[in-house]
């Protein structure tokens, strides 16, 4: 009995183990099957909230038939190029896509149409909340559990290369710094009024004074 009770812990202790491999989704075991390309051209800067963005995206067409048989759907992210992600661990690529954080803004998702034969595309506006950085865009093929099985991307395989940036919102606006411009124009005019006032207050006093002592 005691012998089948270790046999039981080892085999729960296994199952434990295993239990956060099973299922992981490694980009490494991705194909690259997608061709994808989007509008910016190299060291293009565009202004977060304003500027926007055209991607496109297709089944390479030299690949067999059959090759996207498992195809559901289309997911296409805005991408930190390396440049971007050093020193900043919340931008860290992993292997792991449960804990990848290169791409962590959406684009567009759409159904994978495989009697399309042509390329599809979407314009994205640039959304307000992206920060100032160095991207490239990607898309992923999703299968019918929406698991990653292939992707395209827009740069080279070190990330090198067709990559744009974004400058994002500073949060200030032209009314805001007119505001804080009249705002203390206004302190110190107010100020110099003050002292003047103080200072003709003294002097009555001072009148007032000599006026009783004599």
């Amino acid at each position: 009995m005691a012998a089948r009770g270790h046999v039981v812990a080892s085999l729960l202790i296994l199952c434990f183990l295993a239990g956060p491999c099973y299922g992981k989704r490694l980009f490494s075991s991705l194909k690259q099957t997608l061709d994808v390309t989007a509008s910016p051209t190299q060291g293009q800067v565009l202004e977060a909230g304003e500027a926007k963005i055209t991607v496109t995206w297709g089944l390479n067409r030299t690949l067999p038939a059959g090759t996207d048989s498992a195809y559901k759907k289309i997911k296409v992210k805005l991408c930190y190029a390396p440049i971007s992600q050093k020193d900043r661990g919340w931008r860290k690529t992993e292997d792991d896509l449960s804990r990848d954080k290169t791409c962590q803004h959406d684009v567009v998702s759409r159904p994978y149409d495989a009697s399309n034969t042509s390329t599809q595309s979407f314009e994205w506006t640039v959304q307000k909340d992206v920060p100032t950085a160095t991207y490239f865009v990607r898309a992923y093929a999703l299968d019918a559990n929406g698991d990653e099985v292939a992707y395209g991307q827009t740069t080279d395989a070190a990330k090198t290369k067709n990559l744009f940036q974004i400058k994002g919102m500073s949060g200030r606006h032209a009314s805001l710094d007119i505001c804080s411009a009249v705002f203390s124009a206004f302190s110190v005019v107010s100020l110099f009024v003050f002292f003047y006032i103080e200072k003709r207050k003294g002097r009555v006093s001072q009148s007032k004074i000599e006026m009783t002592g004599q």
